[in-house]
């Protein structure tokens, strides 16, 4: 494949502060149009890898090309890349018109041309009857509109998104993730998104990147990434709530013993793909808070558990169990009628059974 056919690719990126690694050989390539989401926890190097790809930061070595362009020598200016920051980034002295049409006044367009640009990036953002407001008379997603509004009016090859939306509140946020995919929808460029929040996450992009500790961890699909996480870390992170994660180890015979603390063991036979490479390491079976049920249905784990908290949250309710030392989350439609203490025959579904190598943490 050549550069022309993919909009970006990142290769082998090191950043390094002292003796710290921000970024350790990160590679990572977009199709045009494509928008990647980056996720992680915080400290994780997705900010530090959206400023290199802005040429904001330095690295240590890899390259950018950007549509057949090789940027990573470029100056910021150079690389025809628009950012979109979380603080928004706005000229409080200056009118929603002329915070849009800065960057295309900076480049030397013409008045009459700019303001026909501007007019039609504020009518895509539903802007056109905010234009003479300073940003101080604007509420947050609409201050968040007009940068976007900025980076739209120059017509990068690259937008960069660095977490956007997270100094809005829950209902605005929601509100402002779909304005942000069908904006992309509509605009068609290939953009970058950093975001910690996974709903965030699976809902915008095409793909997505996970980064723990400034190594790329999975890259895929936002349905790759979650039913067939690389390790416990990308399954973990990608799940709310908790993932049910219990020990144990399997047996010559091909039988799991589940090592539940508090609980005693219990023996369980699973059909399994490849046996042989689960024998003699520590493991962990893991299964979704939705993949649970009380109904029987196919092949499935039965644990017994009481009820220890039930929290409704409208569409679905989360139920906590307790086994032995371990918590178990369940969620299930609608509002169930539990108590606490009420005892419930779970089952714990052999097709939607995950399994980790407790000790390197790799799903096998």
């Amino acid at each position: 494949m050549t550069d022309e056919a993919t909009g970006l690719q990142v290769r082998g990126l090191t950043r390094r502060v002292g003796a710290l690694t921000i970024l350790d050989d990160v590679s990572v390539a977009l199709d045009p149009g494509e928008m990647l989401i980056l996720v992680g926890p915080s400290g994780c190097g997705k900010s530090s890898l959206l400023g290199v790809i802005a040429g904001l930061q330095p690295h240590e070595a890899g390259e950018i090309h950007l549509d057949g362009r090789r940027i990573e020598r470029l100056s910021p200016r150079e690389r025809d890349i628009a950012m979109v920051f979380q603080n928004y980034a706005l000229y409080p002295h200056m009118s929603v018109a002329e915070n849009i049409g800065f960057g295309l006044e900076m480049q030397g367009w013409p008045r009459a041309r700019r303001d026909a640009r501007v007019l039609e990036v504020a009518r895509l953002l539903q802007l056109q009857g905010l234009l003479d407001r300073r940003p101080a008379q604007l509420s947050g997603g609409q201050r968040q509109r007009v940068a976007m509004g900025r980076a739209l009016a120059r017509q990068p090859r690259l937008f960069l998104f660095d977490e956007p939306l997270s100094n809005l509140d829950a209902q605005l946020r929601a509100e402002m993730r779909s304005e942000i995919k069908l904006l992309h929808q509509r605009v068609g460029r290939s953009a970058v998104y950093v975001t910690h929040d996974q709903t965030e996450a699976m809902t915008l992009g095409q793909r997505i990147a996970v980064l723990k500790a400034g190594r790329l961890q999975q890259l895929g699909t936002p349905q790759q990434v979650y039913q067939r996480p690389a390790n416990l870390f990308v399954a973990q992170f990608l799940s709310s709530p908790a993932m049910n994660l219990l020990p144990a180890r399997l047996e010559p015979e091909g039988e799991f013993t589940l090592l539940l603390r508090g609980a005693g063991p219990v023996r369980w036979r699973a059909v399994l793909p490849d046996p042989a490479r689960l024998l003699g390491r520590p493991l962990l079976l893991g299964w979704r808070a939705e993949s649970l049920r009380t109904e029987a249905g196919g092949p499935a784990l039965t644990l017994r558990a009481p009820v220890l908290l039930v929290e409704p949250t409208g569409v679905d309710s989360l139920v906590q169990l307790q086994l032995g030392e371990h918590r178990l989350h369940w969620r299930c439609a609608g509002w169930p009628d539990l108590r606490p203490g009420q005892v419930l025959d779970l089952q714990l579904p052999a097709a939607d059974l995950l399994v980790f190598d407790e000790a390197t943490g790799e799903r096998l």
